[in-house]
């Protein structure tokens, strides 16, 4: 599998560009999955949903099955967060994995930086960053992308991953 990640400040709009992109490149025909990364607890699960309460009672992992999609469901139980590396064990063979945040990751990433999020940039620091998408000017040697056209990202990713 080939993957990409995209890394920025909270506020600069990886989420939306990353679900933009994702329509251009599965219009393409790609398989693309996704890992994301949260800095808070969440949950895909709802209070007092069967799968939920079976989670309370103690489970560590819950499987939920219908005839449009599974998910499962593990509880860490105090064990280390999963790597990046774990989680992707975990992918169907797909076309292309887009990583959103696992910022510090050594991959390939885009970073997102938009001129309203006052947070320094991170390529400067990450040998990893192969390009910027951004609303604004910048002085890099990095290739520049308009955040606002995902298919000029799009476009990058395929070319800069040979897809």
């Amino acid at each position: 599998m080939k993957l990409i990640g995209f890394a920025g400040w909270s506020g600069s709009g990886k989420t939306t560009l990353v679900e933009q992109v994702i329509g251009v490149l599965s219009a393409r025909g790609l398989v693309v999955s996704l890992v994301k990364h949260a800095h808070h607890s969440f949950d895909i699960d709802h209070a007092g949903k069967d799968s939920w309460r079976h989670r309370q009672a103690g489970c560590s992992e819950v499987m939920v099955s219908s005839g449009q999609r599974w998910s499962l469901t593990r509880e860490l139980r105090g064990a280390p967060e999963a790597t990046l590396e774990e989680l992707l064990t975990h992918l169907s063979p797909c076309d292309l994995v887009l990583v959103e945040g696992f910022k510090r990751a050594p991959i390939p990433k885009i970073e997102v930086h938009r001129a309203v999020v006052k947070e320094p940039l991170l390529h400067p620091d990450d040998a990893h960053i192969v390009a910027i998408a951004t609303d604004t000017a910048l002085v890099t040697a990095l290739p520049r992308l308009d955040i606002n056209d995902p298919v000029q990202v799009a476009d990058f990713i395929v070319a800069h991953l040979s897809l």
